[in-house]
């Protein structure tokens, strides 16, 4: 296996000397907190270098580059603006891009009401999902987010051991048996965002203004970005969300199966328990 690239602001400054003179007097410095499929840098106060962290992430450069800019005119929140795209150099072996700081601060549940959360998610998948579907289908570069939540069965299978209880085992095997069943029918295809979640929205005030990282987006079955109403949403924010989006039983089934992979993988890691651990009891199956 090859090791992940060292990227550093060094990394990033050679390369803006290299590629973008015109902004190698700048200041660099780590984003953080940082995601984990791009290092991101601010590069003066107007400006941050996103850098994939491994080959994998790759194919999303180029998929952003074009699809971004077509994006950023038709969806009413900020999202991040390419103004640049590099090529690997100075030890660094991949693509990356410079892009327009977005202000705002990552969003933070606990102080943001869920009114605003509710308004949010209703506004933005409304907009997202009414797009014309002629975009990229899922595949690699977005972590196959948007096709069958099933090509994780076995992922679940193995998590499914590390719950505490046979009764908890089991509430969580019911809820991945309605989303595989929900699974067999056709779904509406969708533009999809792919990786909704907190740290990917921005806020100034108490409103949500700004989405980022569309890396995983794409067009297919949209089920992937329901997992937020588990992850995120409290049980009445959950049900206006399904009411107003009008959100059919089989999509809101697979919705459920996507949270439950994710909080089941990420429950026993350091950092990510206690959030997996409040989404399973969303989920109805944590005591």
């Amino acid at each position: 296996m090859t090791a992940p690239p060292d990227i550093t602001d060094r990394t990033v400054a050679a390369l803006l000397g290299e590629q973008f003179p015109d902004l190698a007097a700048l200041p660099v410095r780590a984003v953080e907190p940082d995601g984990w499929d791009n290092r991101s840098f601010r590069v003066g106060a107007d400006l941050v270098a996103r850098l994939p962290s491994a080959k994998g992430y790759v194919p999303q450069v180029a998929k952003e580059a074009a699809w971004l800019p077509w994006l950023a005119t038709r969806l009413p929140f900020s999202i991040p603006e390419i103004v640049g795209v590099g090529a690997p150099g100075c030890g660094y072996p991949f693509p990356w891009t410079l892009r327009r700081w977005i202000p705002g601060a990552p969003l933070c549940v606990a102080r943001v009401s869920q009114h605003e959360l509710t308004r949010f998610v209703v506004r933005f998948l409304s907009e997202l999902w009414s797009l014309p579907t002629d975009g990229p289908e899922p595949g690699e570069h977005s972590a196959f987010r948007g096709g069958p939540v099933t090509r994780f069965s076995d992922e679940v299978a193995d998590a499914l051991r590390g719950l505490p209880s046979t009764a908890e085992r089991g509430r969580a095997a019911r809820v991945w048996a309605d989303a595989v069943d929900a699974s067999h029918r056709e779904p509406d295809t969708r533009w999809f965002h792919g990786d909704l979640a907190a740290g990917n929205l921005l806020v100034q005030g108490e409103r949500i203004t700004a989405v980022i990282d569309f890396g995983c987006a794409g067009v297919g079955d949209a089920a992937c970005d329901l997992a937020f109403c588990w992850t995120d949403l409290d049980a009445p924010s959950r049900a206006a969300v399904r009411q107003q989006l009008g959100i059919a039983e089989d999509l809101w089934h697979r919705g459920r199966g996507w949270a439950l992979w994710k909080s089941l993988i990420t429950l026993h890691e350091p950092g990510r328990a206690e959030a997996s651990g409040r989404t399973l009891r969303e989920l109805g199956v944590l005591d």
